[in-house]
C-alpha cells in the first residue's frame, strides 16, 4: 500500500470523528489548545487501536463485525446526542457550574466514532499491509483533526452561546443517521 493511500485511509477515517469533535467543542466552556490537545490524544489512541483490534479479529469475526458495526456507531451517536440535547434544553440555573465534558463522556464519543475504522482493519487483515503504520497514520490524523475541531468548535460555541450543547446533540445524531445510511444504502 502506497503512502498517499495510507494517508487517505487516515485522514478518511478521522473525519466523523472531526464532526463530532467541533459539536463537542461548541458545547464546552470555552475549551484550551490543552484540553483540545488532550482530547484529540484521546481520539487519536482509540480511533488508532481499532484497526489493529479489527486486523486481529480477522477473516473469522469480519462478517458479524461488518453486520453490526453501523448499528453499534448509531446506537452510541444517538444515545451520546440524546444526552447532549438533553442538556442543551433542559432549563439551567443561573448559578450552576459549567458542566463538564468528562473522560468517560469522551471515550463514549471516541468509540462512537470509531467503530467504522475497526470494519477497515478487518478488511485490511486481507492484505498485505503494515497494520502498525495504517494504525499510526489513522491515530495521528484523528488527533490532529480532534484537536482542530474542538477549537472550531470553541469558536461556533461562542457564537452561539448556551445552546451550543443542542447543536451539538443534532450534530452527534446526524453522524450516527450517516454512518447507519451509508451502510444500509450502500446493502441494497
Amino acid at each position: 500500500m502506497r503512502p498517499l493511500s495510507i494517508l487517505l485511509i487516515g485522514l478518511a477515517m478521522s473525519t466523523d470523528a472531526f464532526a463530532a469533535a467541533v459539536g463537542k467543542g461548541a458545547a464546552m466552556q470555552r475549551p484550551g489548545f490543552g484540553l483540545a490537545l488532550r482530547t484529540g490524544a484521546l481520539f487519536g489512541l482509540v480511533e488508532g487501536s481499532t484497526p489493529v483490534l479489527g486486523w486481529l479479529l480477522g477473516t473469522a469475526a469480519a462478517r458479524y463485525v461488518t453486520a453490526w458495526d453501523h448499528w453499534i456507531a448509531f446506537g452510541l451517536l444517538l444515545l451520546l446526542g440524546l444526552h447532549m440535547i438533553w442538556h442543551g434544553i433542559r432549563p439551567d440555573s443561573a448559578e450552576s457550574a459549567p458542566r463538564r465534558h468528562g473522560f468517560w463522556s469522551m471515550l463514549g464519543l471516541a468509540l462512537g466514532t470509531s467503530i467504522d475504522a475497526m470494519a477497515v482493519g478487518v478488511s485490511l487483515a486481507f492484505l498485505d499491509v503494515p497494520i502498525a503504520v495504517v494504525a499510526l497514520v489513522i491515530g495521528l490524523c484523528t488527533m490532529v483533526m480532534v484537536t482542530l475541531g474542538i477549537l472550531l468548535g470553541r469558536m461556533f460555541g461562542a457564537l452561539v452561546g448556551q445552546r451550543a450543547e443542542l447543536a451539538g446533540g443534532i450534530v452527534m445524531i446526524a453522524i450516527g443517521v450517516a454512518i447507519l445510511h451509508g451502510h444500509l444504502g450502500g446493502a441494497a
